[in-house]
């Protein structure tokens, strides 16, 4: 098959990317289904892409190889192989099937050469873009978005009933507008009332039983969110918390295992932490705070996942001290910063004090590492340089965490207590919000 270089569309050479001995998980979006064709919509200037009218101000985070490496690792967690990239560059994605008809051709039949039985968009699609993609591919090839391929890989790293639960709530609420969507398309192609049939009877079927559950499901978030609240409320007022912040994979367990001397588990993949763990951290000099790992932020984070994992988010909204962990040795860490602080401000975090650390700085190699390095030192002058997995660096945190605790021990004693003592940490609390990891 010709490879386009046109303009407007193009197909990009998949990098080389190692062997993976990992397999979707039976339940997984992508199981059976592991040859993968990654398809992205971009804005000629590096605009927003949308299906209405597109910002004219606001640039994307970052480039479209880097968008699509990204898609490509998130893949790779789920257990996909990626086989090949398609690209299109519009002013706005279609929106009957994200891209126009003649690529959408094009795409099936280089999904058919490749042997790629899944099609993964780097966008959020509206339930006609899914189906027109589909439709125009052709074959029984499958079309999922970023924000299914996502919860896909939450699904998988999901080891607690808490994670569990809220990563089952944010896929019924993606699912339930569009089982609507598609009722609506139905009812005009049987022409209204008096052309239902059985297929529509089970399209409200299958809406009333995922409104049940949606409705099950926030409950239990609720009986969570109250025991999480007696579990801070258990920890006392004699320690600060801290809660570790940033970017997906910018090595916040790793920092965590290395100040508290924690076992979360580490690995170099998005999303390798889910739960959040709670630690004691010895700061020396008679100051101890109680630091929490949470879990990372992404480039399109879907909204829907936001508001389902609130209890576990509110360890961010809750805490005394941010530490916001970059990754400086990936070539967009100024754009995942600038992703992970929005993402803060977000959850209503913004007026919380906050450390930046830009850590493994055992990567940095060479003279190519220091344009990116001068970006971070400019956007964040204040920032301490160190690496978690070797420990350089690690002092100046320590330091600075020190004396923002003291200077928060001295705030608190000036407030007047029911008693003279200063509240004491529950450890029962402590240790039962330490979650699987």
């Amino acid at each position: 098959m010709p490879q386009h270089q046109s303009l407007k569309t193009k197909v990009l050479p998949q990098p080389d990317r190692p062997p993976t001995a990992r397999q979707a998980t039976p339940e997984s979006a992508t199981a059976g289904l592991t040859r993968a064709l990654l398809v992205g919509v971009f804005h000629p200037r590096g605009l927003p892409v949308t299906a209405g009218p597109a910002p004219d101000a606001v640039r994307a985070p970052w480039n479209e190889q880097e968008s699509l490496d990204e898609l490509a690792r998130l893949a790779d967690s789920a257990g996909a192989e990626v086989v090949g990239r398609v690209v299109q560059h519009l002013h706005r994605s279609n929106p009957r099937s994200y891209v126009n008809e003649g690529k959408a051709a094009d795409i099936g039949l280089l999904a058919e050469e490749l042997n790629a039985g899944l099609v993964i968009v780097d966008d959020e699609l509206s339930p006609q873009q899914q189906r027109g993609l589909e439709a125009a591919l052709g074959g029984d090839r499958r079309v999922i978005d970023r924000t299914v391929l996502i919860l896909d890989i939450f699904a998988q790293r999901a080891h607690t009933r808490e994670g569990a639960v809220q990563v089952e709530l944010a896929q019924l609420q993606y699912q339930l507008p569009r089982l609507n969507q598609q009722r609506a398309a139905n009812e005009r192609q049987r022409g209204g009332i008096g052309m239902r049939g059985p297929g529509e009877t089970r399209l409200e079927s299958d809406r009333r039983r995922i409104r049940a559950a949606i409705s099950r499901l926030k409950g239990e978030l609720k009986e969570i969110e109250a025991r999480r609240g007696v579990q801070r409320a258990g920890r006392g007022d004699a320690w600060p918390n801290v809660a570790l912040v940033g970017y997906t994979n910018a090595g916040k367990s790793t920092l965590l295992n290395r100040l508290a001397g924690a076992q979360a588990r580490t690995r170099d993949q998005l999303f390798a932490t889910l739960d959040p763990l709670t630690r004691r951290w010895e700061l020396g000099e008679g100051e101890t705070v109680l630091l929490t790992d949470t879990v990372g932020f992404i480039h399109k984070l879907p909204a829907s996942l936001i508001a389902a994992f609130r209890a576990t988010l509110e360890e961010v909204r809750s805490a005394d001290l941010l530490i916001h962990v970059v990754n400086a040795a990936h070539s967009e860490a100024l754009a995942q910063a600038e992703v992970a602080r929005a993402e803060v401000a977000e959850l209503g975090a913004a007026e919380t004090p906050m450390i930046t650390v830009l850590n493994k700085i055992d990567a940095l190699r060479d003279e190519a590492d220091a344009p990116r390095l001068a970006a971070l030192w400019g956007a964040y002058p204040d920032a301490i340089l160190l690496s978690a997995a070797s420990g350089e660096g690690c002092e100046l945190l320590v330091a600075r965490a020190r004396s923002l605790a003291a200077d928060w021990r001295r705030q608190r004693d000036q407030v007047p207590l029911d008693n003279d003592e200063p509240g004491e940490a529950n450890d029962d609390a402590l240790e039962e919000s330490s979650g699987s990891e």
